[in-house]
């Protein structure tokens, strides 16, 4: 009987914890039920085309940091005895027309890219929210600001963009502060829109009867549950931020042409497309993924978090 009893025990345990790890990430994954918090994370997880683009934005990224080690050679180094050469052992992108390592430029292009992107994200998001928080909380506030904001939107992106460059001149942080002020209207309309649908709740009421202030119920109430459409807009803006910036350093009104940028090496490779394809194909197609694997993180982020997954 007491051999009986302590096999049951094992085989039981053996069911509820698996020790392989397919079957213990699988047994984990279904743990999170639709009644979690934490079910949006499950719903990321089950995603493959959000999994992996999240892995390549993951792999640019380490590949940005770790620039200095990941590129065989220096950025800016000149070498006319290897101009135009095609890709090789040497140089696997091969070299543009002045002898210089096109993977290594590509390398540390990268670091410039997710700076302005993920900067103009951070600026775009924190302008955005304050003005979005004021336009629909305050009524008397919301006509003005509204209209600012519009008259913003009246300009295509881009051509603002070269306005703001032409009177900031070019600089990195000058491309942060002109996208900024692009994307902020987008980011405006969204805050003010989840602002009016969540200032009339219960809990924003009873919130004002024991007497709290107006600026504990925005940042407490209002604007953390406007954080789930603001982290998936967030990525977008980080995918229209680096695109962006690829297109004014194309048209030499981003960074200054000393700095690699994917923008600027498809536009000085663009004259000898058909000589040399590599100086400008090899930073468009990782601009082209970079983009890509953003946008369908973005869009898996918003599955995970839309609440009407729990009810499928």
């Amino acid at each position: 009987m007491a051999v009986t009893e302590f096999r049951g025990v094992a085989n039981h345990a053996a069911v509820a914890t698996p020790d392989r790890g397919r079957g213990w990430r699988r047994w984990r994954l279904s743990a999170i039920t639709p009644a979690s918090r934490y079910y949006w994370l499950r719903l990321l997880l089950q995603n493959p085309a959000a999994l992996a683009s999240l892995g390549l934005v993951l792999l640019i990224f380490l590949m940005a940091v770790l620039a200095p080690i990941v590129a065989p050679h220096e950025p800016n180094f000149v070498d006319p005895a290897v101009r135009l050469q095609a890709p090789s052992a040497d140089h696997v992108f091969g070299t543009d027309d002045l002898g210089r390592d096109v993977f290594s430029r590509v390398v540390y292009g990268a670091r410039i890219s997710l700076l302005v992107g993920v900067s103009v994200m951070v600026g775009a998001t924190v302008m955005g929210s304050l003005i979005g928080l004021v336009a629909g909380f305050y009524r008397r506030l919301d006509t003005l600001l509204m209209r600012v904001m519009d008259g913003l939107e009246a300009f295509p992106s881009i051509l603002l963009a070269i306005a703001i460059m032409a009177t900031l001149g070019p600089a990195t942080r000058n491309v942060i502060v002109a996208l900024s002020v692009v994307y902020t209207p987008n980011i405006a309309r969204l805050v003010r829109g989840t602002t009016l649908m969540n200032k009339h709740q219960p809990y924003v009421e009873s919130a004002r009867a024991i007497g709290m202030r107006d600026f504990p119920i925005m940042r407490r109430y209002i604007f953390m549950n406007s954080l789930s459409p603001l982290i998936v807009q967030g990525t977008f803006v980080v995918a229209f931020g680096i695109l962006a910036e690829a297109s004014l350093s194309f048209l030499g009104a981003g960074v200054p042409p000393e700095t690699p940028t994917w923008g600027s090496m498809v536009s000085s490779g663009q004259p000898r497309l058909q000589q040399a394809w590599w100086v400008s194909v090899f930073p468009g197609a990782l601009l082209v993924a970079t983009v890509l694997a953003t946008n369908l993180s973005g869009d898996g982020l918003r599955d995970a978090l839309d609440p009407r997954t729990r009810k499928r």
